[in-house]
C-alpha cells in the first residue's frame, strides 16, 4: 500500500503550490515576514501606530453556491465570494483588513482547478487590501464525491480601540442607509438550487451570470465613508437573515429596524427567482439581500450620494 493508492497524491499538492505561488505572493505587503512553504505566516503590526490595538478575526465560506460553479465549471469568481464573505463582516467593527488565510478540501487535487480557485481568492484579497498570507489544500477523497471540493476563509484585521464599532453606540432615531449588492452574493443558495432542479427553465431565465456573480466587497467604501463621517456608528452585512435579522443583531433592547420596503431598490434576479418558485414574499426578504449588501448606520443625516441611499430609522420597540 502507498499514499497514492489510498487517495492523497503529494506530487499533486506540489504542483498546486508551485502554480498557485506567483499569485498569493502578489498580494503581499511589507509586513509580511517570509513566503510560502513555513508551518506558519507573519505579519508585522509594529510599524503601523496603533495606540491601544485590537484584533479582529472572523470566519465563512462559499455556501452551496459552489455547486453550481462546479457544475458549470465555472470557478474564476468563487475566491472572490470566500474573501468577501469574511472580509465584509470585519469591515462591520471599523478594522482595517490584514490577511487571510484559506482552506481547500476536495475530493482529488487537480493542479489547475487549484489555480483557478486561488487567482479569484487573490483578486477578493486584493480588492480588500488583504494580504494571502496561507492556507491549506486537502485531498480526502473518502469525504468528498469525485469533483467536489468546498473552500473556507479566515480574515484578520486591526483597528484603535476607540474606534471599534459596537451595537450600543446604536440609538434611537439613527438613520439607516443601503449599499447596493450584486446580486445573490452568497446566500440562500440551497433555496436558489432547489428552485433550479425543479423549474429546468430557471437558469436561462435568471442567468448563469447572475447565479455566479461574486460577492461585492465593500473595503474601499466603507473606509472612505468611515474617513468622511464621523456620524457613522455601525455598519451591517446583509447576508442569510436579510435586513431585519442583520440590523437586528446589532441592537440594544428596546430597538427595532423601521425600514420603507418601498425604498429598497430590488434587483431583478430576486424578482425572478421569486416568480418562477413561486417563492412567498416574506421568505424572500428573509433569506436574501434583495439588493442591499450593507447597511450603514449613522447617528447624524448623511449628504446625498450615488454610493448609498437612505432606506429608514432605528426605532424604539
Amino acid at each position: 500500500m502507498d499514499y497514492q493508492s489510498s487517495g492523497v497524491n503529494i506530487q499533486a499538492g506540489n504542483k498546486a503550490v508551485d502554480s498557485i505561488k506567483a499569485q498569493v505572493e502578489s498580494t503581499h505587503n511589507a509586513e509580511v515576514l517570509g513566503g510560502l512553504g513555513g508551518f506558519a505566516a507573519a505579519y508585522d503590526i509594529s510599524q503601523l501606530q496603533y495606540k491601544e490595538p485590537v484584533i479582529v478575526s472572523c470566519t465563512d465560506g462559499v455556501g452551496t453556491k459552489l455547486h453550481i460553479a462546479i457544475q458549470e465549471n465555472k470557478l474564476a469568481t468563487v475566491g472572490i465570494d470566500l474573501v468577501a464573505m469574511s472580509v465584509n463582516d470585519l469591515l462591520c467593527t471599523g478594522a482595517n483588513p490584514l490577511f487571510f488565510l484559506d482552506y481547500y478540501a476536495c475530493h482529488q487535487l487537480e493542479p489547475e482547478q487549484v489555480k483557478e480557485v486561488v487567482k479569484g481568492i487573490c483578486e477578493g484579497c486584493k480588492q480588500s487590501a488583504l494580504a494571502l498570507v496561507g492556507g491549506e489544500m486537502a485531498e480526502m477523497g473518502s469525504m468528498y464525491k469525485k469533483n467536489d471540493f468546498d473552500l473556507a476563509g479566515f480574515a484578520c484585521g486591526i483597528v484603535e480601540k476607540s474606534k471599534l464599532l459596537k451595537g450600543s453606540h446604536i440609538n434611537e432615531g439613527d438613520y439607516l442607509y443601503a449599499l447596493p449588492s450584486a446580486g445573490f452574493h452568497s446566500n440562500g443558495y440551497s433555496l436558489i438550487r432547489n428552485v433550479l432542479e425543479t423549474y429546468p427553465e430557471a437558469k436561462n431565465k435568471i442567468g448563469l451570470e447572475a447565479l455566479l456573480e461574486p460577492t461585492r466587497i465593500y473595503t474601499t467604501q466603507c473606509k472612505k465613508l468611515l474617513k468622511q463621517f464621523p456620524s457613522i456608528v455601525a455598519f451591517a452585512h446583509i447576508t442569510g437573515g436579510g435586513l431585519n435579522e442583520n440590523i437586528q443583531r446589532l441592537l440594544n433592547d428596546g430597538l427595532k429596524v423601521d425600514i420603507d420596503k418601498k425604498k429598497i431598490r430590488v434587483l431583478e434576479c430576486f424578482r425572478t427567482l421569486q416568480k418562477i418558485g413561486k417563492i412567498h414574499e416574506e421568505e424572500m426578504w428573509k433569506v436574501f439581500n434583495m439588493g442591499v449588501g450593507m447597511v450603514i448606520i449613522s447617528s447624524e443625516k448623511l449628504p446625498d450620494d450615488r454610493d448609498y441611499y437612505p432606506i429608514g430609522r432605528i426605532a424604539k420597540g
